[in-house]
């Protein structure tokens, strides 16, 4: 394992992803991107710009962070053509391709993706049985139709539109609301593209959907974890008390094992949901046998009929049969830590078929015994087997519970690379999947969060209504985004995407509608912590797009100071590096330093960590370099937002490609030698600026956001641990910025 932190927007740290991409490997890698068509958080169209000459951004979601034009010449690593290796051990991506057997990766997949959507048949039937007063009877008519429709939720969302379009759309393998996001808006960047307005609602649907997936975070575990033990009433043979210390218990352990890394934690619970859905298949099949009929329920027309029939209880239903899909959203929040071929491979293969035959085994005992309805999962085997099914529940919904957890892991990595969250510690737990990361802080709020909803609620079923309102919101505005990128990126006919918009949209509308009359029941749990979070995100997306413009008037543009009198000053040796994340303006340390000492070190140099909007920069072209001035050399880095941001092992890399002549008779022009990078790394000073943020009287925001701000940025991740710098060998110096 090894330590990253994702950042906030300083000028010492990496800002925020970038509408470019990496150049390809067949492209001249000595080619750097664009110059720069704005500064950071001109962004969204949510808000004016910040006072000051800051132009309107091209980047309809985040800060441009290009390198200058000006100047000496780019360097970088070789062109292909100049130094010619093979790339068949890399990606697309420009990672190390994964060794990973396709068989290995999908049971893997098995003990993290389908925790939740795989233990779905413990308490969805039980659900719509139960709901209004046992509205839903056991009579053929409503068990055909209710059957009809947890199969055909399967088969059109998770099936068609999940595995088979959705995870289609990946962000450089990564997946989840934000990704989806961040990709549409940098693909519709440029002439023709995206509008402020419509950069607009992109970037709220991709907030609030990214909400209310953390808030189904919270309620998963403590749903799943209830409902397998609530399995103890109906075995009879260990008091009911047992309930809730026992899930509490098990959600501990669950979370106390989190760092461990979920390439680890899939690689033990692979073979136990293997088990557990060769387990739902076993004993959903021998009553389907016995009760053939209920194989009518695979035909919609038993569905169509019901909502036809009758029309209120179908809707009832409605709110329940989504508790049959729940995870669906994980699979793809999931999708960096296996990639798409694995998780689509798992479900075809095994669990897809598993749930289908479990849920028509439940809908076809119940029909052979209405009595069943109490718990029809339990019911499916004999009384003495139970008890052994209750433990194999426990451990699979603990596991459903790592689903959710792994994906908000995720999702908040996102979320700070995307400047909608501070900075936040992430620890790397994986060498070949850069989607495996442990967020401590995430976890610990996970954990408070779910602990809560269980003390609270005690009963599975007191918190469905809170559930099924978060899974199909999210669901949905997962759709919402991909139709948009089917059209406008894809370019697919319109009526596709309106065929697409009325099976699929018209279905999560409905359960959408059917989870939102619950709202007084449970429903509004997920809509106060969406709501909470997504005010979160957006007050510090605007927060720093503010306090950015009132760093660059303090810091002011690079070649001036370059090329001003304030450089011609008396050089002393050494080898300092600032840190800073605007390539166009100066370091803040560096101008005050020179302003205070008169001095300035023999070697500067100024890293900038470019974050370019994509997981992963291609590793040949992470480095570009140019001399700005004598002895002051420019270095930027691209990083994806699944990358290390090392500064100290940036710099060894460019010393390593640039420095030193690579033959002996390297011409003074070769692009891939900077004799101002021939320094010893190893000797570098760092030094960091600071900036402490106090409430100003300007009406720039709200007097609760600023503080809201403050609050953020000072719960926010250690800098010094935030770009690896060493401590011993690390400076700060300081100023003030008023909000």
């Amino acid at each position: 394992m090894h330590e990253d932190t994702s950042s906030s927007p300083r000028s010492d740290e990496p800002l925020t992803p970038d509408p470019e991409r990496t150049p390809p490997a067949d492209e001249p890698a000595s080619q750097a991107p664009p110059p720069p068509a704005a500064p950071p958080f001109q962004s969204a169209g949510l808000d004016s710009p910040p006072a000051g000459p800051i132009s309107p951004s091209t980047d309809p979601i985040s800060p441009s962070i290009a390198i200058p034009p000006t100047g000496a010449a780019t360097r970088s690593p070789a062109a292909p053509h100049d130094h010619p290796h093979s790339h068949h051990h890399l990606d697309h991506r420009g990672m190390p391709r994964s060794r990973t057997p396709l068989a290995a990766a999908s049971l893997g997949a098995l003990g993290v993706v389908f925790g939740d959507i795989g233990t779905s048949p413990l308490y969805a039937l039980q659900t719509v049985f139960s709901l209004h007063h046992h509205a839903v009877g056991p009579s053929e008519a409503d068990v055909l139709g209710v059957i009809s429709m947890v199969v055909w939720c399967l088969l059109i969302i998770v099936t068609f539109a999940y595995i088979g379009l959705i995870m289609r759309a990946d962000n450089q393998g990564e997946g989840g609301i934000l990704a989806l996001t961040a990709l549409v808006l940098r693909k519709l960047h440029g002439p023709g593209g995206v509008g402020p307005r419509e950069a607009s609602v992109a970037l709220v649907l991709g907030v609030v959907g990214a909400a209310l997936f953390f808030g189904d975070s919270v309620i998963t575990p403590a749903i799943s974890v209830l409902s397998a033990f609530e399995g103890i009433e109906v075995a009879a043979a260990v008091p009911n008390a047992v309930i809730v210390p026992g899930a509490l218990i098990v959600l501990t352990a669950l979370f106390a094992v989190q760092h461990r890394g979920t390439g680890g934690i899939g690689r033990f619970f692979g073979p136990v949901m293997a088990l557990w859905f060769l387990t739902l298949a076993a004993i959903g099949l021998p009553h389907l046998l016995a009760g053939p009929s209920i194989l009518r329920a695979l035909s919609p027309h038993h569905a169509l009929a019901f909502m036809a029939e009758r029309p209120f209880v179908a809707f009832i239903a409605l709110g329940a049969v989504v508790l049959a899909i729940t995870g669906a959203e994980a699979l793809y929040a999931d999708m960096g830590h296996f990639g798409r071929r694995p998780i689509a491979v798992a479900w075809l293969a095994l669990v897809l078929p598993a749930l289908v035959i479990n849920y028509l085994g439940q809908g076809a005992l119940i029909l052979a015994d209405p009595a069943a309805i109490a718990n029809p999962f339990f019911t499916l085997v004999p009384e003495a087997l139970r008890i052994p099914l209750v433990a194999l529940s426990a451990v699979a919904t603990v596991i459903a519970s790592q689903a959710v957890i792994s994906g908000a892991f995720s999702v908040a990595r996102q979320a700070t690379r995307l400047s909608l969250l501070p900075r936040l510690k992430v620890t790397q737990t994986s060498l070949e999947h850069g989607g495996q990361v442990y967020l401590p802080a995430i976890n610990l709020l996970l954990f408070a969060g779910v602990v809560t909803l269980v003390l609270v609620f005690r009963r599975s079923e007191a918190l469905a209504a809170a559930y099924g309102l978060a899974v199909t919101a999210t669901i949905l505005l997962v759709l919402a985004l991909y139709l948009l990128y089917a059209r406008r990126i894809l370019h697919r006919p319109l009526w596709q995407v309106v065929a697409l918009a009325a099976i699929v949209g018209g279905l999560e509308l409905l359960l959408l509608a059917a989870n939102i009359v619950k709202i007084p029941a449970g429903g509004w749990i997920s809509l106060v912590i969406a709501a909470a979070l997504t005010t979160i995100m957006l007050v510090w997306h605007r927060g720093a797009r503010i306090l950015f413009g009132r760093r660059r008037e303090l810091e002011g543009p690079l070649e001036q100071f370059v090329a001003g009198p304030e450089c011609a000053v008396r050089r002393v040796p050494g080898l300092v590096v600032y840190p800073h994340g605007d390539p166009a303006t100066v370091p803040l340390a560096l101008r005050t330093g020179v302003e205070m000492n008169r001095v300035l070190h023999e070697h500067v140099v100024i890293v900038t960590m470019k974050h370019i909007g994509v997981p992963h920069a291609h590793r040949d072209d992470r480095v570009h370099a140019r001399e700005i001035g004598p002895g002051i050399v420019q270095v930027t880095y691209l990083v994806g937002f699944h990358d290390s941001q090392d500064v100290p092992s940036a710099l060894r890399t460019a010393v390593a490609l640039l420095g030193h002549p690579h033959e002996a008779d390297c011409p003074d022009d070769c692009r891939r030698h900077l004799p101002a990078l021939a320094v010893d790394a190893d000797e570098a000073m760092y030094v960091l600026s600071v900036f402490r943020i106090e409430a100003g009287q300007e009406p720039v925001m709200p007097r609760w956001q600023k503080r809201l701000v403050r609050l953020l940025e000072k719960g926010s991740a250690n800098r010094t641990q935030v770009l690896h710098l060493p401590p011993s060998r690390t400076v700060v110096m300081g100023a003030e910025t008023v909000l």
